[in-house]
């Protein structure tokens, strides 16, 4: 099978993703800095109860990933619902999708390549922040430039540092538990999940009002989307990550909350650090603060590592749909297109250089804007489906690889679910601006469609 592809969709990107890379970066997509040390703020909010949410977000991110599956597979481009969106839906549906998923991803690296700086600061403080900030944009700006196959085999180590570390914690912790290591043989058990108001002890509001934060936490998990135009065998590979998207779920964030759950009372937690310090801590393991900061610094770097790949491969597609500067849709000698990274990273380092002069709060609601934007993505991914299928035959539906499950009902449910997860946001006192902004960044795009002339010109059709 040849590694590039070369269809009527324009692309020439290498296929130099391999299965290994595709499943792991599965896995890291679902798994971000905020398990490590934003689960506290989650748990204080519900209680146990938090558990719940995490199991009824995880069947809506299943069935969101199955509907871009479903697409995924009989159009695997870099572009991916950006392009879905402008040819089921609109030109119009596919540059607001396609540029709200780059913003999105671009504030986001902004504010992980400054947590990179305030990590590193852990071990070296006299290193200044914006240094440590610089030379991590300028390492994985670098990798991402060599080839599609550099950026899958970091991603990959950057995403095993994580599953390991969880993984060990849960199984340390399910020991502490049943048999009381680390508690001198006393078992711990599950009393704690009852014993401090029951497992509902903010009643039901209290899991409700976490489905924004929980929502924001799988942000990144539809990743998968935009490597399918590099993945080698994504008839094979796709299918098989996103199959198993629930159940990374239910092991690493339900498994994980339920054991810290079960070893401290729910309404301690977050008063004396991240849950997983205390947790390597009860074992008498004196780098446990270490271990964790490392782990947080990988995952904050491939965060970024991530958003690099992206928005590169985002701002490609637009204009291949004409809905950027040609100049973005030209690739390297080594099949990446190049002009498209540099420019979202000369982006990603403007905000580096505000979080340090602008105030505190003028910086939120730049990077407020992803916060949105994750939602906007997963909502448009669903309509677009639904949109699809409507476009085909009866034989053309017999003849999917990879057909969504319980349509049309899940895309009905996933789309009520995020309306009333936007609804919440605008209710929230924290994740009011951040709906507002969004809101407004649309409206931007949208004058600025008609402004520069784009909702008059031909629509470029790239999958059809």
């Amino acid at each position: 099978m040849s590694n590039k592809v070369d269809t009527q969709t324009g692309e020439n990107l290498e296929r130099g993703l391999e299965e290994r890379h595709i499943k792991m970066m599965a896995i890291g997509g679902a798994i971000g800095v905020g398990l490590f040390l934003g689960s506290a703020t989650a748990i204080k909010a519900a209680g146990p109860a938090i558990l719940a949410t995490y199991a009824v977000a995880g069947i809506i991110i299943f069935f969101i990933m199955r509907a871009l599956g479903e697409m995924a597979v009989e159009h695997p481009v870099a572009g991916s619902f950006s392009a879905y969106a402008n040819d089921y839906v609109s030109p119009l549906a596919g540059y607001l999708t396609g540029w709200t998923y780059w913003i999105m991803w671009v504030v986001t690296c902004m504010a992980e390549v400054t947590a990179v700086g305030i990590y590193i600061n852990f071990w070296f403080p006299s290193v200044p922040q914006w240094v440590s900030a610089l030379v991590a944009v300028c390492v994985l700006t670098a990798v991402n430039l060599t080839a599609a196959k550099a950026f899958g085999e970091i991603e990959f180590w950057f995403a095993l540092i994580k599953v390991v570390t969880i993984i060990i914690m849960i199984a340390v912790g399910i020991a502490m538990i049943a048999f009381g290591l680390g508690n001198k043989g006393v078992p711990i058990g599950i009393s704690n999940l009852t014993a401090h108001g029951g497992f509902f002890p903010k009643g039901i509001m209290g899991p409700i009002s976490t489905l924004t934060m929980v929502s924001f936490a799988f942000v990144g998990v539809e990743l998968i989307g935009v490597t399918a135009g590099e993945a080698k065998n994504p008839e094979k590979v796709i299918p098989s990550a996103i199959n198993s998207v629930f159940w990374r779920v239910m092991v690493f964030y339900i498994g994980a909350l339920f054991v810290i759950m079960s070893l401290y009372p729910w309404n301690s937690i977050g008063t004396t650090g991240s849950p997983f310090v205390l947790t390597f801590s009860k074992l008498g393991i004196a780098a446990a603060a270490g271990i964790i900061n490392f782990v947080v610094l990988t995952a904050a770097a491939s965060s970024c590592n991530s958003g690099i790949f992206t928005t590169g491969r985002m701002v490609y597609n637009l204009a291949l749909q004409g809905q950027a500067p040609k100049s973005l849709g030209k690739l390297s000698s080594t099949n990446v297109p190049k002009n498209g990274i540099l420019v979202s990273v000369a982006f990603m380092l403007v905000g580096v250089i505000l979080n340090y002069v602008a105030p505190g709060k003028a910086f939120t609601y730049v990077t407020s804007v992803g916060t949105f934007a994750g939602i906007f993505a997963w909502f448009m991914i669903v309509y677009t489906q639904i949109k699809f299928r409507q476009s085909l035959t009866p034989e053309q539906v017999d003849k999917l690889k990879f057909k969504t499950i319980l349509y049309p009902a899940s895309g009905i449910i996933t789309m009520i679910f995020l309306v009333g997860v936007f609804v919440s946001m605008c209710m929230g006192a924290d994740t009011r601006i951040p709906a507002i902004v969004g809101v407004l960044w649309i409206l931007l795009l949208i004058v600025a469609w008609y402004a520069t002339g784009l909702s008059k010109k031909e629509p470029t059709k790239l999958l059809s």
